[in-house]
């Protein structure tokens, strides 16, 4: 992968350009040039290996409260100019927009660790060579593999006629694995800025253990089950509460949330917070509208402290906007044992899941998700695994379930019917 995207001089250059030949009340820049690359491999071989470069400039404009936007791939000062003229007609035939803002101040930008040269300076060969063990493992014990490595490389860019600017470069890679056999699977996926921070050797292992002791899957019947959900299914479940912070939802009253700011939502163990600067996370500076992130608190014991304040509705409240909740950290307080291992090993009776094959929305107005468990479900009895089980659909909501993070027992978790898989 090439380590030449767009430096911190282009992009000024670039912001400059724009900037002057803009003619409109309010000019911003939002620039991103990045470079990413990933490996497939199915059937226990390499199924294809792509690599795309792709940089993009977009311009909004503003006359008065009319705005618009165009983009272009194209980096010329030509192209520059012409992108600009064309958001400026775009905001010219646009209608008043109540809820515009001019382009934030300039912003102090925390120092976030998101670059990391190992990822960037990958190549084909070395996607290879962190697939190679992984389908070997697999195919020794039985196993068909599939998945992916993955790394990619970016350059982003904010800036706007108010002075401000932020510019950042940042990397991420991916590694995941299904391995199957004919009535079992198992999976393991992890993301991370630095490629050899994946823990590749120690996922493939789980995975493939997985794969075993999945075979010969039992049918349980439906119902409400204890479950313990490992840290990835926790993340798909966990998901639906970013997007449920909106404070315009809340004080509309279409939120799920609505009127429990200050009040117990969760468990009182439970606390989420994010923090851009994580070294494991994939947090960044900046938002896209060049809004600062910060560390910032959520939930505290299970207590809702914060909601999401985009710009216009914060100003309407005379608050602090806020960068959506990206980096999100979750932590327990009160238990020692908070191992995959240690819960199972103090678990009486209890359903083992792994991660969620696709989660959608049911019910917005209290959270309510449905999904399938895939590549991992088990039985936990008197402390120990017993056996896989067939997979389960489930309908729930994390507002009802959630008990206990990052690896989680849920005392009363629904899983509302059986598949034949």
């Amino acid at each position: 992968m090439t380590l030449s995207l767009a430096s911190e001089a282009t992009f000024r250059r670039i912001a400059d350009t724009v900037l002057s030949a803009s003619k409109a009340d309010h000019t911003s820049v939002n620039f991103n040039d990045s470079e990413s690359s990933t490996l497939r491999f199915a059937n226990d071989q390499v199924t294809q290996n792509v690599s795309v470069r792709t940089p993009n400039v977009t311009v909004r404009v503003a006359f008065g409260q009319k705005h618009g936007a165009a983009s272009t791939n194209r980096l010329d000062k030509d192209s520059l100019t012409t992108v600009v003229r064309q958001a400026e007609t775009i905001a010219r035939l646009a209608p008043d927009d109540p809820e515009y803002l001019p382009p934030l101040d300039p912003q102090k930008y925390l120092d976030v660790p998101s670059f990391r040269k190992s990822t960037a300076s990958a190549g084909p060969m070395d996607l290879a060579k962190l697939a190679r063990p992984a389908i070997e493992q697999c195919t020794k014990n039985g196993f068909t593999a599939a998945g992916i490595v993955s790394n990619g490389y970016s350059s982003e860019g904010v800036a706007a006629s108010s002075g401000l600017f932020g510019y950042e470069q940042s990397t991420e890679s991916e590694f995941s694995l299904t391995a199957t056999a004919d009535d079992s699977s198992g999976w393991c996926n992890n993301s991370h800025r630095d490629i050899e921070a994946l823990g590749i050797s120690y996922g493939v292992g789980r995975a493939v253990d997985k794969a075993k002791m999945s075979k010969n899957p039992r049918e349980l019947p439906a119902g409400h089950y204890p479950a313990i959900l490992e840290p990835s299914a926790v993340a798909g479940v966990l998901g639906a509460m970013g997007f449920a912070f909106d404070a315009k939802s809340y004080y509309k009253g279409n939120s799920a949330l609505a009127g429990k700011l200050g009040s117990q939502i969760l468990d009182p163990r439970l606390s989420v917070r994010t923090d851009p600067r994580h070294p494991d996370l994939l947090g960044g500076a900046f938002d896209n509208s060049g809004l600062a992130t910060r560390p910032m608190t959520w939930i505290e014991d299970g207590v809702l402290k914060q909601l999401s304040y985009d710009r216009f509705t914060a100003k309407e409240h005379n608050v602090e906007p806020t960068p959506f909740p990206r980096a999100m950290i979750v932590s327990l307080s009160g238990r020692n044992a908070s191992s995959i291992d240690d819960l199972i090993a103090n678990t009486k009776r209890a359903i083992l899941i792994t991660n969620f094959w696709y989660i959608r929305p049911v019910d917005q107005k209290d959270l309510t998700i449905t999904g399938m468990t895939r590549d991992g479900t088990f039985l936990v009895e008197d402390g120990k695994i017993t056996c896989g089980v067939k997979n389960f659909r489930f309908h729930d909501s994390p507002l009802r379930c959630f008990a206990m993070l990052p690896a989680v027992l849920l005392p009363d978790f629904h899983l509302s019917s059986v598949t034949k898989f």
